[in-house]
């Protein structure tokens, strides 16, 4: 092919070919995650809490809220797999139920913090001058701010409730996103294809939701996934203080606050919603593992 006929490549030739290198750059993506066998595990993990929650009232064989008196502190059995707590309630449905909840405040937490930091990331990025400086000192405030601390505070004047929680994460967990798409869109813009777009008269906003946010999101996506895991982690944190999902919803933190008060006569109503907790984190860190390792660049050279 000459270069005159090059130039002169029908656009529906060129949008097939687009996509037939981003069917094959999502081929190779998930080659790289199979041969991960950890991430294979953080997967199966997490799917497996994610179906749990979202099966609760299948799964759980009795009401996480109602009590049986005379059923208190009970061993694992036949008719309740992981015991019962200090009020007769199943502790393996409670677990189910506390899982729907965090999960639900760790998807939705994220999901806030990285649409605020992603955003404010690729403005700053690719306007640069006073924006970028007036977004990054403003992002520099909000890591000066106790995360922890930030939450107690936050919680403790708006009351208790998931959807305190899950805002108040979203609020103090974006900058970790802004500054990563920042720096992936300062690579990205100055590439070839970013400036002939510029040279051919596209606009602002197309260059950047169509050019610069695909191509530099791939970091943000897994420190969403490892958010999620810090989010779990500071909602079970909230809920064992007490500031977290009230009682007698169930709640992962809840159960273990409770549960060291029985740990030398009912050792298994602390210990289950810790492995909950524990394994639930390291799945979602698995994952993101595997994700930063699929994701490298040097994957598709």
């Amino acid at each position: 092919m000459t270069a005159s006929s090059a130039q002169h490549t029908p656009p529906g030739v060129a949008r097939l070919s687009e996509d037939v290198k981003s069917l094959s750059n999502r081929s190779r993506f998930w080659r790289a995650f199979r041969r991960n066998r950890i991430a294979l595990l953080g997967l199966v993990i997490v799917s497996l809490m994610i179906g749990l929650a979202l099966f609760a009232d299948v799964v759980a064989p009795h009401n996480p809220i109602e009590p049986h008196y005379t059923e208190r502190l009970q061993p694992p059995s036949a008719r309740f797999p992981l015991g019962t707590d200090e009020l007769g309630r199943c502790i393996f449905s409670r677990l189910v139920y506390g899982a729907r909840i965090s999960l639900v405040i760790a998807f939705i937490a994220q999901s806030v913090a990285i649409t605020i930091g992603v955003t404010l990331g690729l403005v700053s990025g690719w306007f640069g001058g006073w924006v970028d400086d007036a977004i990054m000192r403003f992002t520099d405030a909000f890591f000066a701010i106790p995360g922890l601390m930030f939450l107690i505070v936050w919680v403790a004047i708006l009351n208790p409730s998931p959807v305190t929680i899950f805002v108040g994460l979203g609020l103090i967990g974006w900058p970790s996103d802004a500054r990563m798409m920042r720096s992936q869109v300062l690579a990205v813009k100055e590439l070839e294809y970013v400036v002939a777009a510029q040279a051919l008269g596209a606009g602002t906003a197309r260059i950047m939701l169509r050019h610069l946010l695909p191509n530099a999101v791939a970091p943000s996506i897994v420190l969403a996934s490892l958010g999620i895991a810090g989010a779990i982690l500071v909602e079970s944190t909230l809920s064992f203080l007490g500031l977290g999902v009230q009682i007698p919803n169930p709640s992962w933190g809840t159960m273990i606050d409770i549960g060291r008060n029985y740990f030398t006569s009912a050792w298994w109503y602390a210990i289950f919603p810790g492995l909950a907790i524990m394994l639930t984190v390291l799945g979602f860190n698995f994952i993101g593992d595997g994700l930063r390792d699929a994701l490298d660049p040097q994957q598709y050279q």
